[in-house]
């Protein structure tokens, strides 16, 4: 968490360096293209803010009223950020309109565009660096404002080329038409954040980490795991939480059925490439599932083997044994 809470330090630092550096472009040209790159870096500044604070929260231990950690608060960050980039961009769009009507004089737009360019590569190369070390530290908080900063990359680099093209053609009134398709393009941006941050307070399935670890299961299914069923992930901020059911020989005891157990955990945390906490419920053979079983040499088969189950998406996260 240390290393998270530096991160976001160092990019609410940036931010506001950069906040500063576009107003003064905004003012030196008085464009309304230069204005919404300055009004999303205010955007920026507050996100990495909250950021800061809900990682903060995040690394708090669980408790008796947070049984399963705090770590949703970052959903709650991504749902902030992406709201007050959706409001930035309504904002400008309202901004640009009235300029098509009541256009006011811009001026430097070399210098602006200057400012505005480096300021683009700055955010670019931290963007890209908090992104990497969201996924490596599983962090929905640094990613998003990773994600955030390379939006911010693109729309500043647009704005080059489009302070560029006014100023080699005197069209005075592209300045509102280009900031329109920007406004847009940043609405758009919130959009997704806002749905991502939705989608994790909902628990909707991360369908890639769900296949990740099927294929693990899959790679390392042993033949006394006659049955995996009922899968459910949930994810916590950097943790993964996972049910499900696992179909074992009813004449095991529970030391075996135990080692069992630990054995699927281990393989999970140490090749799914996230820290879960798995809960698994644990349901002795019927006589229906020896037709896909591979236990060997067992004492109780009432048929041969006859079938294999490939363990998929479809058939391990619904609430029946194969057989049913």
């Amino acid at each position: 968490m240390k290393d998270k809470r530096n991160i976001i330090i160092i990019a609410l630092v940036v931010s506001v360096v950069l906040m500063l550096a576009k107003f003064s472009a905004y003012f030196i040209t008085s464009s309304n293209f230069v204005l919404t790159d300055a009004a999303e870096s205010i955007v920026n500044v507050v996100a990495s803010a909250f950021a800061f604070f809900s990682i903060y929260i995040a690394s708090r231990p669980r408790d008796e009223n947070h049984p399963y950690g705090h770590g949703k608060v970052e959903f709650f960050s991504v749902f902030l950020e992406g709201a007050l980039i959706s409001i930035a961009g309504i904002g400008i769009l309202f901004k640009s309109v009235y300029g098509l009507f009541y256009p006011q004089e811009i001026r430097d737009l070399l210098i602006g565009a200057l400012i505005i360019g480096i300021t683009g590569a700055i955010n670019g190369v931290l963007g890209y660096y908090m992104i990497h070390k969201g996924k490596q530290l599983k962090s929905i908080t640094l990613d998003a404002d990773g994600r955030h900063l390379l939006t911010d990359m693109v729309t500043s680099g647009g704005l080059v080329l489009g302070l560029l093209l006014i100023y080699f053609t005197g069209f005075a009134w592209l300045d509102s038409v280009l900031s329109i398709t920007v406004g847009l393009y940043i609405c758009y941006s919130g959009y997704k954040l806002i749905r991502k941050s939705v989608a994790g307070l909902m628990d909707e399935t991360d369908f890639a980490v769900v296949e990740e670890i099927i294929s693990v299961l899959n790679t390392e299914r042993k033949p006394e795991w006659i049955d995996i069923h009922n899968l459910r992930a949930q994810k916590y901020g950097h943790e993964l939480h996972l049910d499900c059911h696992m179909t074992l020989p009813n004449y095991f005891d529970l030391n075996r059925v135990h080692q069992e157990v630990v054995l699927v955990d281990k393989l999970i945390n140490e090749k799914a490439g996230v820290f879960t906490e798995l809960f698994i419920h644990t349901d002795p053979c019927l006589p229906q599932c020896c037709h896909y079983c591979s236990m060997p040499n067992c004492p109780i088969r009432s048929e041969p083997k006859r079938l294999d189950i490939e363990w998929t998406m479809e058939n391990i996260i619904r609430n029946k044994k194969h057989y049913e």
